[in-house]
């Protein structure tokens, strides 16, 4: 059992589990505790529950599924855009706006918003955008990563089987790493979803996860604040483990 307390220790499939459900009692024995007396740290699970109940009855599944679809709606653009610059970014004239395009990530949140209004007056297309931009500069930073970082022995092997540049291009950056580009994917969806709440904010009447928080916070119901977080990183984690679960069903031999 001090096997656990090492570093780079291989533990078998039952010490791991232990190890969860250790945690995960630590956890729940920590909010009970946290939610008792009259000044509590967190609600108690019973409001928790009770959140869970008001929540499903004023549409819970609805307003999920608004927050998947703006979701995915955002998510399409950005692989697009960001695919195509990367993609010709190992083209001399277009490197240059691959690179500024990865900067744009220090952009603050006012600042984006600000700028996006001024260009689109539906409030919905402005949410959409305002994901794109976000997730378009982070997955853009981490596709010139992983380009840069495809050894060069696989360019010269491509280069001694006669193929052309654009071959090359086809052959080791796109197919070669088809695998490679999804876990970037999962790896930065979680920004999309994480920026999600802040960004429905903007507009309320189309609904969704944000709107929910947002009326939440705005009558201090903290047990339905709980409830919604819960069911935000549940959704969030299933979008991650369902991408996971298709890379590795596809690409079986990728070493990531």
């Amino acid at each position: 059992m001090k096997n656990i307390f090492k570093p780079f220790e291989d533990i078998g499939k039952n010490s791991r589990l232990i190890i969860i459900g250790s945690w995960i009692l630590l956890i729940l024995g920590f909010w009970f505790i946290s939610s008792m007396g009259e000044k509590h740290l967190f609600p108690s699970p019973k409001q928790v529950l009770t959140g869970f109940t008001e929540l499903y009855n004023e549409g819970l599944v609805v307003h999920i599924a608004s927050s998947l679809w703006l979701c995915l709606k955002a998510i399409i653009i950005a692989v697009f855009i960001s695919l195509f610059f990367t993609y010709l970014s190992t083209i001399p004239v277009i490197k240059p706006i691959a690179n500024t395009l990865s900067k744009l990530r220090y952009l603050p949140l006012t600042g984006i918003t600000f700028y996006l209004a001024i260009l689109i007056n539906d409030a919905r297309t402005m949410q959409v955008w305002v994901l794109v931009v976000f997730m378009s500069t982070y997955l853009t930073t981490s596709l010139l990563s992983m380009i840069s970082s495809i050894d060069q022995e696989e360019f010269d092997h491509a280069r001694s089987l006669q193929c052309g540049r654009w071959e090359v291009l086809w052959e080791v950056v796109i197919k070669g790493r088809i695998d490679h580009v999804i876990e970037v994917i999962r790896q930065n969806l979680a920004i999309v979803w994480m920026m999600l709440v802040t960004v429905e904010s903007i507009l309320v009447a189309a609904g969704g996860l944000g709107f929910l928080i947002k009326n939440s916070d705005k009558f201090m119901n903290h047990g339905r604040i709980i409830a919604l977080q819960i069911v935000i990183l549940a959704v969030g984690l299933s979008i991650d483990f369902i991408l996971n679960y298709l890379r590795k069903a596809f690409f079986r031999y990728s070493k990531i």
